[in-house]
């Protein structure tokens, strides 16, 4: 732990001389030890005949080590391993000293020294990790030799210890620098001199105890770099130790953490970790049992006015250190590490060890004890009594928890007083169990009984429940409700008043959802910077479902962590409404009416940091980071220049899943409503007023008038005695000017409107105060509730088909504030009192106006009816336009698993119902990445088929992984979807992310009924690694370099994908031509999704400049569609560095805009694969640490499942003649710009935008079918379509070609008939001459006679010449 000595090199020539001083300084501690030893009892050590202390070699080191294990202790005592290698090769021997120990394990994941022992705390003790540091390294050496022997020699202490305790002991992390270093070198200082390098550092100059993880670093570790570090990190994941000591040397003090702050204050910043009392109780316990330590002054070289009070030290008060081992044992793992510094000089002489053994021997043993305080216990399953592993423990008051083993155990180290514990796990209700007393010495046991809970199936919680109003929709389901009771009665008030810190809270509120399971539903919309749970409690009579027309409402409190009133009334809400439903009439009334969601706690880190009886103060106001998160959100005026805070991206993505109509943000420390605007855009307190701000106005006093106090309007006359608000009410900016609020941003980017409440002029009050509190504001809170019911409320439908429309705009004249519809078609707009002109639109439909009255009662019911616009069909036969297979009921199951996990919350049930547990931890190279898909392929080999697309530029494969039900087989009847990943070798970040999706599915198949479903109907082609020979060169951490981005030969793959010519064809690279070949080209894809990173964002085609895109709305609605589904993508402000002011709304941009570029894989599969394509960036860093991995996975993982679901809907058809038989290569032309064509079987399938689209289909020898479809937000819109044989030939009708056909052939055959007879008269003429001249005997012999004597070429060109020609050469010849 200690830092570089603090001598500089002019100090050198001094050195022998500071030697003689330690020398002196040691001598008086030898004589304190052998005074000690002379008043020791002969009993108390048992070292009998131990061999002198002496510094050991590596060879030495692991003689003495493996003798000590296998020839010294007994069988079962002692076993020798090595968790790795350091940079130069040497091993890191750990010694594991337990009785009884287990046989080691098989398989990649077993631990070398053997699995753990159930109910048995795992110890370690780690030396040497700064190689010039050597102390430690020779006492963990005995120490070993004295635990065996004493096992052997029967000891008490000794053999309770090893019973007890799982001990594990590493004399050497860093041996590399040990072999560099030299004895007797006190300051570290000889190597460096002689041009050695030192041995404090590893092998290549890497301080082990600045290079793991750190909770306030900057910028992640190179742990490449220290192969030392890794399989430490690697060691601890596959163990759950308890306790640690880091054994250093540089000065005499133990340092707890935390090591460093987010300041990095040289010194003097005392970081105070959740357990301080505990860590300090665990150096003491050290420091107190030795003889030099417990002075608090070691009086080192250079050092003398040194002080440590008790022989102990916060890390970062000493002066601080980023990166170091105690803190990453503490924040990520179970472990409570100390760091002990043993002596003033680094490599003290060999001399001395016996001495440093008798100073320390005490304090090890002691400390290794420790791990035996506390409380511990088993967390078992009620039903089955298994032990459930990663069980969280949690102590109420202490931000900390620990997590149980794997047989269900835990040891929970804390100091002796009373607390409440709570053991939690997925699946389980929790159980707490109160007022354990922790005393002095061994610890208190604590089991857990957690009982299981029953999963609801996945529909329930997210189908549509049927509308409640009288003047119901159109197809809607009236439904009865629970008849209210009648008789008077008193309301049951509140009994729980005091402060609820947050694992109180948590309790409070799953001890109400368990107890009222038909009403309130508990979920998460996020976490804190701490990690703190930002829980709501939803109160419905039908919790987890969206009922057609009913509004839904939002509490919010705490949102600065020192206003704690309004999570106390919030607390106290939903007590008074869980305990009134079914009895009091108005809650039931409420509850039966009105979605009501609570958040009580915003910002619960800051209210930990809160102090009671705080008035007016600001500690604990902000969130951990330091950020008003009343001052984070986006603004309409101002650009917020701070990063979003998780508290605030977590509530903008709720506000964006939920219809919230109206809601409150409860704060403290005035008495007022504030309504909006919260600023204006010159910065001033000047009245800001909304389009809204008659109804503002009306709502806020529907609060502060049921407060008396407030409603007077002089709130906090001793602090403000000038303020004034009229009727308790005002205007924010008018107030003061806040950019960044929250309830301007509900209403600027939602349908919701919220105002601002102010509870009262102590921010903090004591306890005993809430009783009033809650009198004051009881009937305000559920008056407020009630005008979500004030305004107009109803139904868009479709004049067709009488469904709902999603995003229909309802704009009301003369308030430029319109709302839009949700799924199901259902809207509320509050208005006050009055008249209005209310007009809804929707694309594709024709818009709708009507006049109506709005009174002070409740909501009136208005519904809208549009008809489509160009909704006649072309002349001909109209097609039939039905969805496929209506009566077959697995058709009809899967539309509605479509329909539920479309659903709100759909793909949260999923996932949570899914038992497969997917954890990326690694990367893995290519060798990695080939045989993990192989497992794959020959662990599911019936749902998976694994080939290669082709080969790199090295010959490294492009491995192509599909899964289906079938696969292999063609299947067109089915959607197919690609995910594309590793592009840029350099972002491998989507290649993990695409082996966790393809390790999901394959688990969940016959597991999960949902992705059982999903898989057995889809066509799924996953390629993790489109550029593997980038990704070998790629480096790991690497966030910004470009290292790997192209492929072998320099190319960057994204730009090569030029036109689909032979000549550009055979320019390809290999991998490029591998994909576009064996995929694009296949044309039979409805969807890609591409994985890259170097951002947070999702863009669609083109990434070339075009002046339009087609389809674009369907394009963008699917890069919408990740975004939506990501925590934080959606917002649009992905806080890369050098980006902080970057805004991409929606977190969705045009290729083109984001980075316009040639020839990108996208764009080639929309131009020539007809498939639309997707490319999302993954996160800023373009190669994260591994230790990111999970963190993305679970960001990304609904993202990516979602693409699955969608790919089921858009237009699904089928293509027949008027036989039924299929026809293929039909085109299908969409909105007269977008192309596919129909596949084998007949069968086509293309996604588009929910409304109306009109459909071309032609082929030839049909006739053209003209078709407008109705698309769906959840569910795929069937289309078959019959074709007729064309009627028109060269574009004429059939039947005109036909008789001018006939006719024309009628001429010619009349024609021919007259020329045959013409010349066949004029044949007989000829004839008759000719016997006439043969006649005549003599002329006739004459010519016989000329033939006769004729040459044989005459016979011969005579034999051929047919009698015709004859005749008139005769006759020619004649009438010469």
């Amino acid at each position: 732990m200690a830092g570089p000595w603090r001598l500089t090199g002019g100090w050198a020539p001094l050195l022998p001389l500071l030697l003689l001083l330690l020398w002196r300084t040691e001598a008086a501690h030898i004589k304190k030890a052998e005074a000690a030893a002379s008043t020791t009892p002969a009993n108390t050590s048992v070292t009998g005949a131990a061999p002198v202390m002496h510094y050991m070699d590596e060879a030495e080191l692991a003689s003495s080590l493996r003798s000590l294990a296998e020839d010294e202790a007994p069988p079962g005592l002692a076993r020798l391993f090595s968790i790795g290698r350091s940079g130069e090769g040497r091993e890191l021997w750990v010694l594991r000293l337990s009785a009884n120990l287990p046989e080691v394990g098989a398989g990649p994941e077993a631990d070398p020294g053997g699995p753990p022992i159930a109910g048995r705390p795992q110890v370690k003790l780690v030396a040497n990790m700064h190689g010039d540091e050597t102390l430690g390294r020779a006492l963990l050496i005995r120490l070993a030799r004295e635990l065996v022997s004493g096992w052997l020699q029967g000891d008490p202490r000794l053999r309770r210890l090893l019973n007890s305790t799982d001990l594990y002991l590493m004399p050497s992390l860093n041996p590399d620098g040990f072999a560099r270093a030299s004895e007797g070198d006190c300051a570290g200082v000889r190597q460096s001199q002689a041009g050695m390098g030192g041995g404090r550092e590893n092998a290549v100059g890497k301080d082990l105890n600045r290079s793991f993880p750190d909770q306030f670093a900057t910028a992640p570790p190179d742990l490449a770099a220290v192969p030392e570090v890794r399989a430490l990190m690697e060691w601890m994941r596959r163990n759950r130790f308890v306790l640690s000591a880091n054994l250093h040397g540089g000065s005499v003090v133990a340092s707890y953490p935390y090591d460093d702050s987010a300041g990095h204050q040289p010194s003097g910043s005392y970081s105070r970790s959740a357990d301080d009392e505990v860590f300090k109780y665990l150096a003491t316990a050290y420091a107190s049992n030795h003889p030099v330590m417990k002075t608090g002054t070691p009086n080192c070289p250079g050092e003398e006015s040194e002080v440590f009070e008790g022989g102990i030290t916060n890390g970062a008060q000493w002066y601080d250190v980023e990166g170091g081992m105690q803190d990453y044992n503490y924040v990520w793992a179970n472990c409570f590490e100390v760091t002990f510094e043993l002596s003033c000089c680094k490599y003290p002489p060999a001399s001395q060890l016996e001495l440093e053994w008798e100073n320390n021997r005490e304090s090890l043993l002691t400390f290794i004890e420790k791990v035996h305080i506390g409380i511990k216990g088993f967390v078992r399953d009620s039903v089955t009594q298994a032990g459930l592993e990663n069980a969280t423990i949690a102590v109420a008051g202490i931000a900390h928890n620990i997590t149980t083993g794997r047989f269900g155990d835990y040891h929970r180290l804390l100091v002796p007083r009373t607390y409440n514990i709570t053991a939690a796990v997925v699946g389980y209700l929790p159980v707490t169990v109160v007022n354990v007393e922790v005393k002095e010495g061994n610890a208190t046991a604590v089991d857990f009984s957690l009982e299981p809970t029953i999963a609801l199936p996945i529909s329930d919680p997210t189908q549509d429940a049927p509308v409640t109003a009288t003047d119901s929709a159109p197809n809607a389901t009236n439904v009865t409700r629970t008849e209210r009771p009648t008789p008077a009665h008193q309301a049951i008030q509140p009994k729980d008043f005091r402060h609820h810190h947050f694992p109180d809270m948590e309790i409070f509120l799953r001890k109400y959802a368990n107890e009222y399971p038909s009403i309130t539903r508990l979920y998460s919309v996020g976490k804190s910077v701490e990690q703190r749970e930002l829980y709501v409690m939803e109160i419905s009579d039908n919790p987890g479902i969206h009922e057609l027309g009913e509004p839904e409402f939002k509490y919010i409190g705490n949102m600065h962590g020192n206003e704690v009133v309004g999570r106390e009334l919030l607390l106290n809400l939903i007590e008074y409404l869980c305990k009134n439903y079914g009895t009091d009439p108005e809650v039931t009334d409420l509850v039966q009416k009105t979605r009501i969601h609570i958040m009580p706690s915003m910002n619960p880190d800051g209210y930990e940091k809160s102090q009671e009886g705080d008035r007016e103060s600001t500690f604990g106001r902000n969130n951990s980071n330091n950020y008003d998160l009343n001052r984070n959100f986006p603004d309409q005026f101002f650009q917020i220049s701070d990063p979003l805070q998780p508290e605030t991206m977590a509530v903008m993505n709720w506000l964006k899943t939920y219809p919230f109509v109206l809601s409150a943000n409860l704060h403290g420390g005035s008495l007022v409503v504030n309504y909006p605007y919260d600023d204006d855009q010159r910065g001033i307190a000047t009245y800001s007023k909304s389009p809204d701000d008659s109804l503002f106005q009306q709502i806020a006093l529907s609060y502060a008038k049921e407060n008396a106090q407030m409603f007077q309007g002089h709130p906090c006359a001793e602090m403000y005695p000038d303020e004034y608000f009229p009727h308790g009410i005002t205007n924010g900016a008018h107030w003061y000017n806040v950019p960044g609020g929250m309830q301007d941003w509900n209403y600027l980017n939602t349908n919701c409107f919220e105002l601002t409440i102010e509870l009262g002029c102590v921010k903090y009050p004591k306890a005993e105060e809430l009783p009033r509190y809650w009198e004051q504001n009881r009937r305000s809170l559920l008056q407020f509730i009630k005008q979500v019911h004030r305004g107009v409320r109803g139904f868009v439908l479709d004049a067709t088909d009488g469904q709902g429309i999603l995003n229909a705009t309802i704009s009301v004249a003369n308030i430029d504030h319109p709302v839009s519809t949700y799924t199901g078609g259902d809207y509320w707009r509050l208005l006050a009192r009055g008249t209005y002109k209310i007009t809804v639109s929707a694309r594709g439909y024709n818009s709708e106006t009507k006049i109506v009255k709005v009174d002070d009662k409740s909501a009136v019911q208005v519904n809208f009816t549009l008809t489509r616009k160009d909704s006649k069909m072309e002349e001909g036969k109209t097609p039939d336009i039905n969805m496929a297979d209506a009566s077959d009921p697995v058709t009809k199951e899967f539309e509605m698993l479509i329909k539920n996990l479309s659903a709100e919350n759909g793909l949260d049930h999923l996932l949570l119902t899914s038992t497969a547990n997917v954890l990326p931890y690694r990367y893995r190279p290519y060798k990695d990445l080939s045989m993990f898909l192989r497992g794959l392929n020959l662990n599911y080999p019936l749902i998976t088929n694994l080939t290669s697309l082709g080969q790199s530029v090295e010959f490294r494969q492009i491995w192509s992984l599909e899964i289906s039900n079938k696969p292999n087989q063609s299947e067109p009847e089915e959607p197919k979807i690609r995910f594309v990943a590793g592009i840029h070798g350099n972002a491998p970040v989507g290649t993990e992310l695409l082996l966790a999706l393809a390790e999901f599915l394959c688990m969940s198949y016959k597991k999960n009924l949902a992705v059982t479903k999903l898989i057995d109907k889809t066509r799924i082609v996953i390629v993790p690694s489109l550029n593997p020979d980038g990704r070998e060169i790629a480096q790991e951490r690497d966030c910004a370099s470009k290292i790997g981005q192209t492929n072998a030969h320099g190319k960057d793959l994204d730009t090569d994908f030029t036109s689909n010519s032979s000549q550009q064809s055979g320019a390809r690279e290999p991998e490029t031509k591998a994909i576009i070949e064996n995929l694009i080209m296949k044309q039979d894809f409805s969807l890609s999704v591409a994985l890259d990173g170097g951002s947070l964002l999702v863009t669609y085609p083109y990434d070339k400049p075009v002046q339009t895109v087609e389809n674009k709305e369907t394009l963008k609605h699917l890069a919408s569609l990740y975004a939506t589904n990501h925590p934080t993508m959606h917002l649009g402000q992905s806080s890369c560095p050098n980006k902080s002011d970057e805004n991409i709304p929606g977190g969705v941009m045009l290729g083109a805009e984001w980075h316009s570029h040639l020839g990108s894989m996208k764009d080639f599969s929309v131009a020539y694969g007809h498939c639309p394509e997707i490319t999302v960036y993954t996160g800023c860093c373009y190669f994260p640490g591994a230790g990111q991995l999970r963190a993305l996975w679970a960001e990304n993982k609904k993202s990516l499942l979602a693409m699955l679901v969608e790919v089921h809907k858009g237009i699904y058809g089928l293509v027949q003649d008027r036989h039924g038989r299929p026809v293929s290569k039909v085109e299908i032309v969409l909105n007269e710009r977008v192309k596919v064509s129909t596949k084998e079987g007949g069968y086509f399938h293309v996604l588009l935008t929910p409304g109306y689209h009109n459909l071309h289909a032609k082929a030839d020898g049909y006739q053209q079918q003209h078709i407008q479809v109705l698309v769906h937000h959840d569910v795929a819109s069937f289309v078959h379509i019959q074709f007729d044989m064309d009627n028109r030939i060269f574009g004429l009708p059939r039947e005109l070609v036909v008789t001018v056909a006939g006719a024309t052939m009628s001429a010619l055959l009349l024609t021919a008939c007259i020329i045959w007879c013409v010349c066949s008269i004029k044949s007989n003429r000829h004839k008759d001459g000719f016997h006439r001249l043969r006649q005549h005997q003599d002329d006739y012999e004459d010519e016989i006679r000329m033939m006769s004597t004729g040459s044989k070429k005459s016979l011969l060109s005579h034999e051929f010449q047919d009698e015709t020609d004859t005749e008139e050469e005769t006759l020619y010849s004649s009438k010469h």
